[in-house]
């Protein structure tokens, strides 16, 4: 008897051993922990729950997209990538020119009725390039406004009326900082990560960054005159104060700024930061012109780099996972971020949008959306900094009261830098 228990506790001992080694483990990274590293603890930990046999680690966070797709691209030469790594909407191109993350098309045609579980060709658009799906989106964010509407009362503005073009909300900005204690009229986050803020305005009026087949400069026309000459107003009618995005962030939940131009992905930490201090608005993105205005669509997307098999299916397991409704519905309600996977919002983020107005804000924008464009060629990611450079020009007073020759200037140095032939736009 004695013999019969000890062999048993063997054999469920070597059972419980070789189940831990089939255990497969995937490493992933994501970028900007202080927005999305309670985001992805949580889920993280709903996602063992229902797939215990796979273990995610995960590796000190990203930066910035930049940071993260700068990593990636130096440890694909050194075989040190992170299985599943999630990356700026617009760096998508980059990692795919060089043959790094895994294409998804097989794993998205072996699921069974994947659209019933919120998957659809939208969320395949945002991930795809020369035709073939690299990426599904995990949080997507678009331009708005916020508006403390206790500033908009004491400057005589309409909480009711707020504005609609940027010529409102300038000359309402202009009253706000005449309040004078330090307030702000206006800040807008110029310096998002890859030009996002100067896409925006430019996309808003119908305007493309480059030509059809990518070979020429687009945004010196109408739409691009407008967008710089709209940044230059904002610092010299409204008074546009110098500071970094943390700077502004702050300030402005401080209750010193009438209106904030940023991302809706700051929505819960800045809602967090006033504290209730004075009443906080969001509205839409001024100024979007029908019926071919657009605005770029921000946030990250998931891609797995791992060239292991058994850890690539996993991967896929996790990646599922991460963008269904389960795992978007909580992105959304741990950040700023809107889920595009239509069950999320549709079922899980019903009431929470009812509870949570201002986060349907960018919601409401959604038929707007469009591609974060990316500049083609080995000079892509050099292109962005470029034009930050010149944007900086205004924003820090230096070339404020001549915009228009900016950005003659910024044109021809980025048409310098892209590549002599290319295909057509991705």
């Amino acid at each position: 008897m004695l013999k019969s228990i000890i062999a048993a506790a063997a054999l469920s001992l070597a059972a419980g051993s070789a189940l831990a080694q089939t255990k497969t483990e995937i490493v992933m990274q994501y970028p900007y922990p202080e927005l999305f590293t309670e985001t992805h603890k949580r889920i993280a930990e709903e996602f063992a729950k229902v797939h215990p046999e796979i273990k995610v680690t995960m590796r000190a966070p990203y930066e910035s997209y930049e940071d993260a797709t700068q990593k990636v691209l130096r440890e694909a030469v050194t075989n040190q990538m992170p299985d599943v790594s999630f990356q700026g909407l617009n760096r998508i191109r980059v990692l795919v020119d060089k043959n790094i993350p895994a294409e998804l098309g097989g794993y998205i045609a072996a699921e069974k009725d994947f659209d019933k579980q919120g998957f659809h060709q939208a969320m395949y658009d945002i991930g795809t390039a020369g035709g073939k799906v690299y990426a599904l989106p995990f949080a997507i964010s678009l331009p708005i406004v916020y508006v403390n509407l206790d500033l908009v009362k004491q400057a005589g503005g309409d909480v009711n009326n707020l504005p609609k073009s940027w010529d409102e909300l300038i000359a309402l900005a202009r009253k706000i900082k005449a309040l004078g204690n330090d307030t702000n009229g206006v800040t807008y986050a110029w310096d998002i990560t890859g030009n996002w803020l100067w896409q925006a305005p430019v996309f808003a009026r119908g305007g493309t960054m480059l030509n059809a087949d990518e070979t020429k400069v687009a945004f010196d026309g109408p739409e691009g005159k407008f967008a710089i000459n709209m940044i230059a107003r904002l610092v010299n009618e409204g008074g546009m104060p110098n500071l970094d995005q943390p700077s502004m962030r702050a300030a402005f939940a401080a209750g010193k700024t009438g209106f904030h131009i940023t991302s809706t992905s700051d929505l819960n930490k800045v809602t967090q930061m006033t504290g209730g201090k004075f009443a906080l608005k969001t509205i839409p993105f001024p100024d979007v012109a029908s019926p071919n205005g657009r605005l770029p669509a921000g946030g990250n997307v998931v891609l797995i780099l791992a060239k292991d098999k058994a850890k690539r299916d996993a991967a896929w397991e996790a990646v599922k996972f991460w963008t269904g409704a389960k795992g978007a519905a909580i992105m959304a309600e741990t950040t700023g971020y809107m889920p595009p996977n239509k069950v999320a919002n549709d079922v899980y983020l019903k009431d929470f949008y009812v509870k949570n107005p201002n986060n349907y804000t960018a919601v409401g924008q959604l038929p707007l959306l469009t591609k974060w464009y990316a500049f083609p060629g080995d000079n892509g990611l050099k292109i962005t900094d470029v034009i930050k450079d010149h944007l900086n020009s205004i924003i820090s007073g230096a070339r404020a009261k001549e915009p228009e020759a900016v950005l003659a200037d910024m044109t021809a140095d980025v048409q310098k830098l892209l590549p002599k032939t290319t295909g057509a736009a991705r």
